[in-house]
This record gives C-alpha cells, structure tokens and sequence, in this order.
C-alpha cells in the first residue's frame, strides 16, 4: 500500500481541535490494544475487522503525527511498511515502544529510532515509563536540555525534508541550552492546523514558496480563515504570503519565534511590514546562523532575570546584619526546636530570603536590575505596554489601579456584583459610584454580566445631565467567577464612542490564562487596547467612521434608539485607548499564592499617570515584598509564555472531558445538570444562536463561533453544576459531601449550585476521580430514595422544590440616598462619605427584619439606608453598600437566604442603618 493511498481520505475529526492531545493519547493506545489481540487472535473473522481497525487507527494518527516531530515521517513510512508486509508481532513491538516514548517523553532527551528492536533500547523506553509513573510527571530533570520543535514551512519532497532534518540534527552540541527537532508543513494551511495542534513548535522558519491549501481537510481552521479567498492567496508574491502566514500564526500564538527565509531581494522585503519576523535570511545563510539565531530566540523568552539573580544571591557567602533573623536560615538551621521547617520547606527557600535590594537584587518599589527586566519581560508575554508585579494579591492590585486614576468627586461606574475589593477601592478614592446591574440568574442565584446596552444608557445620562466630563472609569470583571466573559473590544469600542477619553478597567483575576489561548485571547483587555489602536491607525476604518459618521449624523441625536440600537463608532481622530487588566497570577498561572499582576496598555500614561501610579504603588506595596513571591511571578511568566499554549489547551480538554460525560451519563444527569452556554446567557446576548459548544455528533465544534461573535460568553473550563435535585443546598454539598468525604475542594456555591474550575494543573486523572465521586454520590441519593418512608421522601421532595423552584429574584441596586448624591439627575453616590459617616455611633442604630421592625418604618414613610456593606456568602456580592436604600426586593432576598454567613449583619441586632438625623445633617465641606 503507497504512502497517498492511506491519506486520500480527510480525517474530520480534526474539527475537534480542542480535543486533539486526548484524541492523539487515546488513538495510540487503541492501536496498540488492537494490534495486541491481533497478534494472539485465531479467529479469521475477528481478525479481519481488527486489521481494517488498525487500518483506520494508522490513517487517522498519519495525519495528526504529521505535524509532529516525533513520530517522524520516515517513522511512519516504518510502520506502514510492517502494516503492508503483515508483520503484525513487529508491527506491535514497535508500536509499543512508540507508546512508551510518547508517555515518558524520551524523545524529549534522545533519539529514539524505532527501527531498533534490540532489547536495551526497549528497557531504555519502559524504564522511562516507570520512573514517570513513581514520580507523577515526565522522567527528567532541572538540568536536561529542554526540548522544543522548529517548524519549517517549505514546499519540500520527502527525500529533501529529511535532507534539511538532518542538517539541523547534525548542528546539536551538547553544550546547547537547548535541544529541537524539526517538523516540516507544505502549505500555507498546514503551517497553521500545525502551531494549533502542536505546542512543542517554539520557532517558525518560513522558507520560499509553498502553496495555500492543505491535502487534508482542516475544519478546525475554518474559523480562523474566514475571509481569505484562496484565489488571491495563489496570486500573492513570495513576500506577501509569507507576511500573512506570519501574522496569522501571530494571532494563534504570538510567542512563537519566527524567521523568514527568502530567496528573493532580501532588502526590498526587510523594508515591507514584517514585525513578526525576528530576523530575515536570504536562502544562502548557513544552518549554523540559523540554528543560533533561533537558540538565541528561545533563549530570551526562557530567562527569568530575578528568578536567576535570586538562585545567584542564595549562593553567596554573606554576613546578615540587618533585619530578619530568618534570612541565610540563620534563625532556624541554630535552632534547636525549628528545625523540623527546614525539613519540610527545605534550605534553599531560606537562603534565597532576605530583604537586600543591592548584591545583584533589585527593589520591588522602584526596580531598576532584574525585577524591572522580569516586568518588562511579562508586558511581553501578556501583550501589555507596562506590567507591574503585586505580592499581595489582585485586592491590593485593583486598589493600586483606582488609586492612580481616579479623584475624589469623579464618576466610575462599575458592576454591583464585583469583588469588595473594588467598592472598597472606591471608598478609599473618595469615587461616587454608580453601579451597573448584571442580568440575573434568578433560577441558579448569580448574576451574570453587565450587558452593553445597559452602560451605554447610563453614560448618555451623563452626556445629557452635562456631567460626562466627571466620568472617568468603567470597571468590569472579566471573566466573572462564574465564567460569563464580555465582549470586551465591543465594549470599549462603543464606550469609547460616547466617551472617547474612558478609561478602563478590567478585572481579570481568574482570566490570565486567557492570554495564552488563541480562542480566549481576544477576549482579553490588552488583546483588545493592541486592536483597537490598531483599527484605529488605519486608513480602512478612517473610510469606515466617514461613513458611519455620515448616516450616524442623519438620525435624531437625542432619540434613545439612535444610540442604543445600532452598533457605534468612536472619532479616530478624539479617541485614547486608556486599558489597564488586573490578574491574579496564582490563580489560573504558576504562582505563589498572592501573586498578581497589572497590566497597562494606556496611551497616556506616560504624561497623566506614571507620577500618581507611582504613589499609589508606594501607598499599597509593603517595603519588605516577599521575594519567593516576585521569583514565582517571573518563573511563571516564563512558564506561560515557553508552555502555557500546551498547559491552557489541555486545561480546556479536561474540563470539555468532564462536561461531556455529565452531559450523556444518564444517573449524572439525574441529579447533577451541567449548565450550559444558554443557561447562563440569555439569548438576547447570544448573536451566535449557540446554546452549548458540544454536539453528541459533532462534537465540540460551535465554541469559536460564539466566542467570535456573542456579547457574552461562558468559559468551558469552569464547569457549574445545578444540584437542586440533590435536596442538599450548596453549602452543604460543598462541605459535607465534597469535601468532608472525598477531600474535593472547590471554591464557589449558590443556592443550588456547585462550581469545579478546571487549571493548568489539572489531570485526566483528576478528572476521573471527580467523575467516580460524582457517580457514588449519585447512587447514594438513589440509595436515599429507594430507603426511604412516604414521611422522608416528603421531606427530600420539599427540599428539592425550594432548591428548584423557591428561589428568590436577585435584587437590583435599589438607589443612593439622597443625603449621598449631588446630581438629581444621575445615579452616582458619595460612597467614601457613607463609609465614614457610619465611624460616629450616634449617627447609625440597628433594626432588626426578622421580627418587622424595619418593615415597620418602612411602612411609615421611612428611608432606610445601610451605613456598612451588607454581604450573603454565597453569593458573595453586596446586597447593600455605605449609603444604599434598603428595598423590599432586597428584605425579600436577606429573609429567604439559607445561608450562616452574611457579613455586615448580626442577627441578634439587625441591620446597621443611619439616623434620619445623620441624613438630614448637612455634609461637612
């Protein structure tokens, strides 16, 4: 059988890109169980079906190992040859082997040549396979050579890729900081399935001339193609075609280091648009150049400058006269009685402790060694123009942000249900706020998004109240802690359109790893801020504004409809992209806990806020920062920009794994009911039409269309689960049956649901275990019910009716007192005057709703005000803030709470509420 008579057939199964590392895992070991009973099968029958199996099995993982290194082309004409010569035994020792160094990663640190069936070389693969399975992970070490593979994008014969493999493999030096292999794609389309299908590809060489269409027929790229036309494509110049092919691999993954190699006039391209190229060839420079060149490259992006200088500093002999007796472990290596933490911490993390700033350090306050370079290298990886390291935690960063924007007396609008960080931000800038209400979820007790509409209405109220200039910041998160992510260049398209100086902030603690996915990248703030000014550069959207401008200027101004209902567009020549993102490193990244980071992509931050940045920095950051803390950030900056494709991709996998088997696991599906994209979206939101990413046909296929296209998305990877068919509330399923039982930890409930965050550290392994416990728990509720009395199974049915069916309306922000507003005609408070007016006991007192009392004097005519933060966990959003209106909605919501915790509220006293006297009193100037 030739080499194209078992590729003529297109795999479509590459349409289900997101599952393609499990899909590759799962396909070899099926071949290797196949080949198995193959070879000790007697029946002929049986053996037939198992052979057009194999058959099957090898055509679909030719395709996928294609744009692999390892197995290598040569590799499979290797198998296909023992397939075609019905070498069955050899075929499944071979096959074996490939498997075992597939798991143990021992092509990472050798050749492994499948044509050798010796004996050593199999002990050598089996050997690996144990060691990985001792010790949980890959056998290797911190000092091997880490391995990566270059991709080479050339229109070559089968006799020259192997001819330019071997010259790159015969340039490896044991000296090298690195080791590569090489794979090699013919087409313009293969290039890209390539740097999407495989995370090991760190570098990209584009050489010479290739064509546009793959042989294959890739449905994972129809998305990212949309608009090409493969005509014009087959028309371009060598240049041009490559120029695409490098900003389209860009935008999928802009951490790959690409090269140009042409053979055209080298000057003439070097002067074209070619920024994602980190250097041109001309077709006659050697290997060697090359192979240097792209060693230098990776080697940029591996540094961890204050990781390095701190692993430097532990290894000094030093004599430590100042503060912290704990450094050099000093205090606890003399000490008889603390030893045993350096037992379990182990020396290094107290040699490498100290708070010297000098010594090849660097100060976290004003760095300017290798903590400024490590901030530089992380505005890189993150896209941003400026990133800042924060040691304790997103709070302290998104306080920073506030801190340096925004005045006293200005206007920042921002949703209600954001963490208390933010409110008590604002408390400490002195803001008046004006809250923003998300859609509610009143079926699963959470709030979901702010949608666009609703900020648009408020900032045209501020237009025409005269009083917009005072706006000065929209603050949303993104994504929420549900997973309900904005559109956010949308947003700030429209935002910047009524107001084209707004600043924005986004709140992007659990999103991090967004940054190093291309489907959730440009649903990122700095993904955004880089587009737009983009967009707004250009020529193109100078023509479409003109003609936009020119219908926008036709309709009535001050009808609600002209702005509310039709798509805006902000003046390129008025408009500041003004973006900052905050992130909570140490939860979606490799970080210590309390790791965090800011990232800035503003146009003026240079003249308007470096200065006041600077202080708010001093004002929030300790001056002894935990060094371990900085290490971690700039070793988790390298981590995600070296892996963090490969990490984040299999972090969907696993989470799309979990989902689907709640989704068609009929005893799951009885009493866990996975939320899907409708569930938590209203269709309003949902352009797209998508109700849920997966298919049970075609699988997860409809994800990247909503996220192109959707106001509101929800992130797959954090998996809500409406329990209400259990009888057992949130709370208690989270404690008494997760965690208590099986110790699952998990971080957030509602009323009547659960929440499972699949991370970069999570298993297939994990996975299945949540599975297994979530099937025992399912038989041990239909235990429960088979068991019980007509009396008992009355109490579970009334149980699972409250959760399912007695569930209080969220409330909306209700209003600002007027003893807290200025304008009658707008929303905002004067929250920082609400904060501390409550500090004077005679000015607030307690009433109880639990026996009517408040009722009472809101029945007579009062209005009742909060003077704290009053807020239920779960759900933990403030129901009321300093200066809120009490509702009935909100009594309503506080009675037919279930839960034991709700900060800002003492049962045995009520609810703390201002005086009438305190609001009459006139405020102090």
């Amino acid at each position: 059988m030739n080499e194209s008579s078992h590729t003529e057939t297109p795999y479509t199964a590459l349409g289900f890109y997101h599952k393609i590392s499990q899909l590759r895992a799962d396909t070899w070991n099926a071949l290797k169980r196949d080949l198995g009973q193959l070879v000790r099968l007697n029946d002929e029958s049986r053996a037939r079906n198992l052979i057009k199996a194999i058959d099957v099995k090898l055509t679909r993982l030719e395709i996928i190992e294609d744009y692999h290194a390892f197995p290598s082309k040569e590799d499979f004409r290797h198998l296909w040859a023992l397939f075609d010569r019905e070498e069955y035994v050899l075929l499944e020792k071979v096959v074996k082997r490939l498997v075992r160094a597939l798991i143990s990663e021992s092509y990472r640190r050798r050749h492994v040549d499948l044509s050798e069936t010796d004996a050593d070389a199999e002990d050598l693969e089996t050997l690996d396979a144990l060691a990985q399975l001792r010790h949980g992970h890959p056998a290797s070490n911190s000092s091997a050579q880490p391995y990566f593979e270059l991709l080479i994008v050339d229109n070559l014969s089968s006799q020259e890729e192997e001819v330019v493999r071997e010259a790159f493999h015969s340039l490896r030096r044991p000296e090298d900081r690195f080791v590569y292999d090489v794979v090699t794609v013919r087409s313009f389309e293969d290039a890209l399935i390539a740097v999407l299908v495989n995370p090991n590809i760190q570098a990209c060489l584009i050489r010479y001339e290739f064509p546009y269409k793959s042989k294959y027929n890739l449905s994972a790229l129809r998305n990212y193609l949309e608009g090409l036309s493969e005509q014009e494509l087959e028309h371009q110049s060598e240049a041009e075609r490559s120029i695409l092919l490098s900003s389209m691999i860009h935008e999928l993954r802009p951490e790959i280091d690409q090269f140009l190699v042409t053979s055209g006039d080298v000057e003439a391209t070097a002067s074209r648009d070619i920024r994602h190229f980190n250097r041109i060839f001309y077709r006659e420079t050697d290997y060697i150049e090359q192979h240097h060149t792209i060693l230098r490259a990776i080697d940029s992006r591996y540094r961890t400058p204050f990781f390095d200088a701190l692993r430097e500093y532990s290894k000094k002999p030093t004599g430590v006269f100042h503060a912290m007796p704990i450094s050099r472990g000093k205090s606890v290596t003399r000490s008889h009685w603390a030893g045993h933490m350096i037992d379990f911490y182990g020396i290094n993390i107290f040699l490498a402790e100290t708070s010297a700033t000098s010594g090849g350090l660097d100060s976290l306050l004003q760095p300017y060694g290798p903590i400024k370079k490590a901030q530089e290298y992380a505005a890189r990886a993150f896209g941003a123009r400026q990133s800042f390291f924060v040691t304790n935690g997103t709070s302290t960063a998104n306080k920073i942000v506030v801190q340096a924007l925004v005045k006293p007396r200005d206007i920042v609008l921002i949703d209600r249900d954001c963490h208390k960080s933010h409110h008590y931000g604002m408390v400490l800038a002195g803001a008046h706020v004006s809250y923003l209400d998300s859609y509610p979820l009143n079926d699963y007790s959470m709030y979901g998004a702010v949608p666009l509409r609703e900020i648009k209405k408020t900032l045209l109220e501020y237009k025409r109240a005269g009083q917009l200039h005072r706006v000065k910041m929209l603050l949303l998160t993104n994504c929420t802690f549900d997973g309900v992510v904005y559109n956010v260049r949308r947003v700030m398209e429209e935002c910047l359109a009524i107001k084209p100086d707004l600043v924005f902030l986004w709140d992007e603690a659990w999103f991090a790893f967004a940054t190093f996915n291309p489907t959730y990248r440009p649903r990122t703030a700095m993904h955004a801020a880089r587009t737009l000014r983009d967009r707004y550069r250009s020529e193109a959207y100078r023509e479409e504004y003109a003609a936009w401008k020119a219908e926008f200027d036709a309709l009535d101004p001050d009808d609600d409809a002209t702005w509310l209902e039709r798509r805006l567009l902000p003046d390129p020549e008025a408009v500041r992209i003004r973006a900052y993102a905050t992130h909570s490193t140490h939860k979606t990244l490799t970080s210590l806990r309390q790791g965090s980071m800011i990232h800035v992509w503003d146009q003026d931050f240079r003249q308007k806020v470096e200065a006041p940045f600077h202080e708010a920095y001093m004002t929030h950051t300790s001056t002894s920062p935990n060094y371990q803390i900085v290490a971690s950030l700039d070793v988790g900056r390298m981590q995600a920009e070296m892996e963090g494709f490969e990490l984040v991709h299999a972090q969907v996998e696993a989470a799309l794994s979990l989902r689907e088997q709640l989704y068609t696991h009929p005893l799951l599906q009885k009493y866990f009911r996975v939320l899907k994209n409708s569930d938590m979206v209203p269709a309003e939101y949902r352009e797209s039409g998508v109700e849920s990413y997966y298919d049970p046909v075609t699988g997860w296929n409809q994800m990247e269309e909503a996220w192109a296209r959707d106001e509101f998305v929800v992130d797959p990877t954090r998996v809500t689960i409406a329990i209400g068919n259990t009888g057992v509330d949130g709370d208690a399923f989270k404690n008494e049956y997760l965690m208590n039982k099986y110790g699952i930890q998990i971080n957030k409930t509602s009323r009547n649901t659960v929440l499972f965050m699949t991370n970069i550290g999570t298993t297939r392994g994990s996975i299945a275990y949540l599975l297994d416990v979530l099937i025992k728990l399912a038989k041990e509720f239909e235990y429960r019910w088979e068991e019980s009395s007509r009396p008992e199974r009355k109490i579970i049915e009334r149980r699972v009716h409250s959760l399912t069916r007695e569930l209080p309306p969220l409330p909306d922000f209700s209003r600002f007192h007027d003893a807290f507003r200025q304008c009658s005609e707008t929303p905002e408070g004067d929250i920082r005057r609400a904060y501390f007016l409550s500090y004077d006991e005679e000015n607030t007192e307690y009433l109880r709703f639990d026996n009517g009392e408040l009722q009472a004097e809101m029945r007579a005519g009062r209005d009742v005000v909060s003077a704290s933060f009053v807020i239920p966990y779960p759900p933990g959003f403030p129901v009321l803030v300093p200066g809120q209106v009490v509702s009935e909605e909100i009594l309503h919501f506080l009675q037919a709470l279930d839960v034991k915790e709700i900060h800002g509220y003492r049962p045995e006293l009520g609810l703390i509420v201002f005086t009438e006297e305190a609001l009459a009193a006139p405020p102090e100037t």
